[in-house]
């Protein structure tokens, strides 16, 4: 249930708190003061489009604040707390409270908060969604498009489980039927395709590359291009080491030479055996270093045939780079993307086959679960039907009748029914659903949208919203001007249907158990706002703000004898005769609430 709205800088709002309460709250006023202002404002909770003009002049950002109490209804109730909860929402110290919030700044920046968190458009929109509903006065032309009966119909019969079934089997079905629409390129394309993915995949994997393969062939065709300086230099340098170069001695004769001196000087300072151990580990190194000289120049040798296959192997790697990768990692890891990508293509007329029975086999459950859809709609059509044919008799349609048209359209790429018929499909099943109305004796049932009038639309919407909200589990329900097209002979009927969608008597009008909704509605019809529970007036002041005169709008809550006076107001009716017609419609209003008369 909303609690409290409190508006702040939004358009001629300056700063609104409103405190509502369960059972119908009405709110009248003059046009222009503000009234539809307040609906839009609650409009941005459900996610409707900000604009900066919303923002009231002179100031830098309007906001809206909505406080509710958790819904009644249990289902309702799990469902916003597992949505709280998913996104982290919950607020442990304020348990069966929610708070919505929402800034829009001149900047264009929107902020939203529940719970004082910021979130998302989208996330503040689903949780504004299960607290309160909008019926809004575009609404009597959405009624008129035929595309959204499919909707109402399935809330009212509460089919959406099931359909939610054949939308999952729909999207499927897109999947597999892109996959094929791929599989099933130009044959010649694919041939193609084939061809080069061949070549591709035996030149890489023909080569046999090995990890690190080039670096090492660098290596080798340095050592075989330079085979002569290299056998000439480390001769060279084992010669030194070893027998000197002509009238010098070797090296290691030479440092041999200086050990031994330096044992004997160890042998007199026994302080220096450090440093003759140290000799000998150098004399024994130069004895390593020139074996390995000598070993290394043995082992080298002139081979162009060989130099010839190094080049030939590094050239094929270099070609091998140019086309798939910059490094072998990089070329062993296309090789296997596109080896995957031709046993794929290898394997195309068998996945074909494969999609082609999926294909089928979802048309078949397709069209299985859209034909349960489709019978339930049948009946529930029929029940709501006969329902709206009685509000509308309760709204002074007596004589009109009212349908719900439920048929398919064949089609050779459709959904398969269990006769053999191929109908089209999409997310919402095998139907196109229309409601239809005949609202004079003698006429057949026609589409809405080509045979209601203004008057008769207002009334449909009010029957079928109506119908609707009996079934309809969310908590607050509010409806601008739904009195659209209505005169005041109808308008106390009116009220006393938005009042029973309260809940406060023991049924509804149908027998069932009634959904408990608050209800906040704005009119202009005296006869429909004597049902209120509380009534609100919205009026407006000139005041002075920063040296000029500024607009404001004023709600005011009206008690007993304030209520009467806007009553009056609304007939029209200034004297002593109408405030009594006033003070006898209000009590006539409290026998219909306590149960001791029924409007017809």
């Amino acid at each position: 249930m909303l609690i409290e709205l409190r508006i702040r800088n939004f358009a001629i709002i300056d700063e609104l708190s409103l405190a509502f309460g369960p059972g119908l709250n009405i709110l009248t006023g003059e046009t222009g003061a503000g009234k539809s202002i307040i609906i839009d404002a609650v409009g941005l909770l459900l996610g409707d489009r900000a604009v900066t003009e919303w923002v009231r002049a002179g100031t830098e950002l309007a906001s809206i604040e909505a406080t509710f109490s958790s819904p009644v209804d249990s289902e309702r109730a799990a469902d916003l707390a597992a949505l709280l909860e998913a996104e982290g929402l919950d607020d442990p110290d304020s348990p069966g409270w929610v708070v919505l919030s929402r800034e829009v700044r001149l900047n264009g920046r929107n902020v939203c908060r529940v719970n004082g968190r910021s979130v998302s458009l989208q996330i503040l929109s689903d949780v504004a969604a299960t607290l309160v509903d909008v019926h809004g006065q575009g609404e009597h032309l959405g009624l008129l498009q035929a595309r959204t009966h499919v909707h109402l119909l399935d809330r009212y019969a509460g089919l959406l489980p099931l359909r939610a079934q054949v939308a999952q089997r729909v999207g499927e079905l897109r999947r597999v039927r892109s996959e094929l629409q791929r599989l099933r390129n130009d044959a010649r394309t694919v041939a193609q395709r084939l061809d080069l993915l061949n070549f591709q995949v035996e030149e890489i994997f023909a080569a046999q590359l090995r990890p690190g393969e080039d670096a090492e062939l660098e290596s080798e065709r340095r050592r075989l291009g330079n085979a002569e300086a290299l056998t000439s230099l480390a001769t060279t340098v084992a010669g030194i080491l070893n027998q000197g170069d002509g009238d010098f001695p070797g090296a290691i004769d030479l440092v041999s030479e200086a050990i031994g001196r330096l044992e004997k000087l160890a042998r007199i300072d026994p302080d220096m055996a450090g440093a003759a151990n140290d000799g000998q580990a150098l004399l024994e190194q130069l004895g390593d270093l020139a074996r390995t000289l000598q070993d290394y120049a043995e082992g080298l040798e002139f081979n162009p045939e060989r130099l010839a296959e190094v080049e030939e192997r590094l050239d094929l790697i270099a070609g091998l780079k140019r086309k798939y990768g910059d490094t072998l990692e990089q070329i062993s890891v296309y090789g296997t993307k596109i080896q995957a990508e031709l046993n794929e293509l290898n394997n195309w007329e068998v996945k074909t086959a494969d999609l082609e029975q999926q294909e089928e086999k979802l048309l078949r459950e397709i069209g299985r679960v859209g034909a349960e859809l489709s019978e339930r709609r049948r009946r529930a059509g029929e029940d709501l039907a006969r329902q709206v044919e009685r509000e509308l008799a309760d709204l002074k349609m007596t004589r009109a009748r009212f349908g719900v048209a439920v048929e398919q359209a064949e089609r050779a790429d459709g959904a398969w029914l269990a006769d053999g018929r191929r109908v089209g499909f999409d997310q919402t099943g095998i139907d196109h659903v229309e409601f239809l109305i005949s609202a004079n004796p003698g006429e057949p049932l026609k589409p809405m949208a080509r045979v209601a009038s203004g008057g008769e639309t207002a009334r449909l919407m009010l029957a079928l919203k109506s119908t609707l909200a009996h079934a309809d589990a969310t908590p607050t329900l509010i409806f601008d001007e739904i009195d659209q097209g209505i005169g005041g002979r109808v308008g106390a009927i009116v009220g006393q249907k938005l009042w029973r969608l309260t809940g406060q008597m023991g049924g509804s009008e149908n027998g069932s158990v009634p959904v408990q909704h608050q209800v906040l509605c704005i009119t202009h019809l005296p006869q429909l706002a004597a049902f209120g529970d509380q009534h609100f007036t919205v009026s407006k002041e000139v005041v002075a703000q920063r040296g000029e005169e500024r607009t404001n709008t004023v709600v005011t809550t009206l008690g007993d004898d304030e209520r009467v006076q806007e009553l009056m107001a609304m007939l029209g009716a200034h004297s002593t005769a109408g405030r009594s017609s006033v003070v006898e419609m209000l009590a006539e209003v409290a026998q219909v609430k306590a149960g001791a008369l029924v409007l017809q």
